[in-house]
């Protein structure tokens, strides 16, 4: 689920309003109706990011809807992990009866939302690199800042493999990476196998600094005991990032304990031209 800023959602207003009309009448009301119901849960969502913690009545004021509406699609966002309810906070003497309940914003709702945590990392490493001194040095700056991260994020990746059998490694490997936000699958190909990320959650940083992408194919390597090339990536512009991995994967003993196993340095992080 991702909500889109109130500009965004404003400039998206008239192509919504002008839904697929290849539907029957009735699927087109269905879809109006759900997809108002949509919109009225992100008008709920955001109030309470603009405002803080508030109760079904609050929101129910300041959306001008009411309070049943309000709780109705509180339900749907409290089910979906977007909210939460809490024991509103009391200051002072404390009334009679039970405290309101107010609904506060999870840490899956407020990443719903757009974030500047890209600006941040991408500011993050620039910095880095100049901090080194810029050109080739700033460059293996973050080359090593890279490593030293996929390093502490592949002792994870390490454990999932641990015991697997070779020929289902790259299976294996895509579970982990999908328990990471990865989206990833692992399918045959005629001379070995592919390695399929649906999903970069660093894609946009990746456009800037591809030793992010260098440094994962190099732990691919590692953790495979084999040599594998990077044949797409999301921040290269491609719908995937592919990885293939050849078929002597599966006479390598021990993969995971492998140190010697390197990547295609030239293709890592950029596609091959």
């Amino acid at each position: 689920m991702k909500y889109a800023s109130e500009a965004t959602e404003s400039a998206a207003a008239p192509e919504a309003a002008g839904a697929p009309t290849g539907l029957p009448a009735p699927a087109r009301e269905d879809q109006r109706a759900q997809e108002e119901q949509r919109g009225t849960r992100n008008r709920v969502a955001r109030s309470i990011l603009d405002h803080g913690p508030s109760t079904a009545a609050e929101l129910a004021l300041r959306l001008e809807l009411t309070q049943a509406a309000v709780r109705r699609h509180l339900d749907t966002l409290v089910a979906e992990g977007v909210v939460e309810p809490r024991e509103k906070r009391v200051y002072g003497a404390r009334g009679r009866g039970r405290p309101a309940k107010v609904f506060a914003l999870t840490d899956c709702g407020r990443d719903a939302f757009d974030q500047a945590y890209d600006a941040l990392a991408s500011d993050a490493l620039r910095w880095i690199a100049q901090s080194a001194g810029g050109g080739a040095m700033g460059e293996a700056a973050v080359a090593a800042f890279a490593r030293a991260r996929m390093a502490a994020q592949a002792e994870g990746y390490r454990a999932a493999l641990e015991g697997v059998a070779p020929e289902h490694r790259a299976e294996a490997l895509a579970r982990a990476l999908t328990s990471d936000g990865y989206a990833a699958t692992a399918r045959s190909a005629p001379v070995g196998e592919q390695l399929c990320q649906h999903h970069c959650p660093v894609a946009h940083v990746a456009e800037q600094f591809p030793q992010l992408c260098e440094a994962e194919t190099e732990v691919f390597s590692r953790l495979l005991g084999t040599h594998v090339q990077r044949l797409a990536t999301i921040a290269h512009g491609d719908g995937v990032c592919t990885t293939f991995i050849p078929r002597t994967l599966h006479t390598t003993k021990n993969a995971p304990q492998t140190t010697t196993a390197t990547a295609s340095t030239s293709t890592a992080g950029r596609n091959p031209a």
